[in-house]
């Protein structure tokens, strides 16, 4: 009888166990396969140059109106674009990319395109990489800060108005991330933006996120967080209304 009541209570646990094993199965093989997929496709491609191919920009563009091209991360891939009369919208942001990356392909991606105005958003791929290899942290800044100055500098060059927003504040960091996060990627995000900040100049504009976004800590304001490091819709909405009176502005100056 003792015998029959523990196998009618230690089915149910095993049987319970087993689910839970093979659902935490389940879910690291589908990070596993996510990595790997990420990880080969930078291997294939490591500036992404393949990307925008099927898209020819050059007949695409209305000569009466201004262009203007995001051009990053995947925060700026997300980035819509707000309805500005005078001006067509392009995106070349791309997923996952560093600083590095994203300057690498400058001249696959932006040059051929002769944009008016450049809407800059990166470096929160290089920062997030601070508690993997926290002995290269003042390089990894470093490397951040001269690739922003390149392309910087390759935009005015190409005669560009440039619209740099600072790096978005972050959001709650979920458990499965805190193995590999530390207060350290923060830091880094605060001194990077004072660098940005300093870039301001005649044709160098400082779209600054922080008073947009983020709270009295400092986070993102859960209204506009999707996740850690990206926004949901309610937060571009906000970012695009500072883009418009932007742009409104460096038409009323051409004029």
């Amino acid at each position: 009888m003792r015998s029959f009541k523990l196998k009618k209570v230690l089915l149910p646990f095993l049987f319970l166990c087993l689910i839970f094993s093979f659902l935490t199965n389940l879910l690291l093989y589908t990070q596993l396969r996510k990595y790997y997929t990420l990880l080969y496709a930078l291997e294939l491609d490591p500036l992404g140059l393949s990307y925008f191919q099927d898209r020819t920009v050059l007949s695409e563009k209305d000569n009466l109106l201004q262009t203007v091209v995001f051009y990053g991360d995947s925060r700026a891939a997300q980035w819509p674009s707000p309805s500005v009369d005078g001006f067509q919208f392009f995106n070349r942001g791309i997923g996952n990319q560093t600083a590095a990356q994203v300057a690498g392909r400058f001249d696959e991606h932006i040059v051929p395109m002769k944009p008016d105005v450049i809407v800059l958003q990166l470096c929160i791929n290089d920062l997030k990489t601070i508690p993997l290899f926290p002995g290269r942290k003042e390089q990894i800044i470093s490397y951040c800060e001269s690739n922003l100055q390149e392309i910087v500098q390759e935009s005015l060059d190409l005669n560009s108005i440039v619209v740099i927003s600072t790096i978005f504040p972050l959001g709650k960091v979920p458990l499965e991330r805190r193995l590999v996060w530390s207060e350290e990627v923060e830091q880094s995000r605060q001194e990077v933006n004072e660098f940005i900040r300093n870039l301001s100049s005649e044709r160098v504009i400082v779209l600054d996120t922080e008073p947009l976004l983020a709270d009295d800590e400092g986070k993102i304001k859960q209204e506009y967080s999707f996740d850690t490091l990206h926004l949901n819709e309610s937060g571009y909405q906000a970012l695009n209304l500072e883009l418009t009176r932007i742009l409104a502005s460096i038409k009323q100056k051409q004029q």
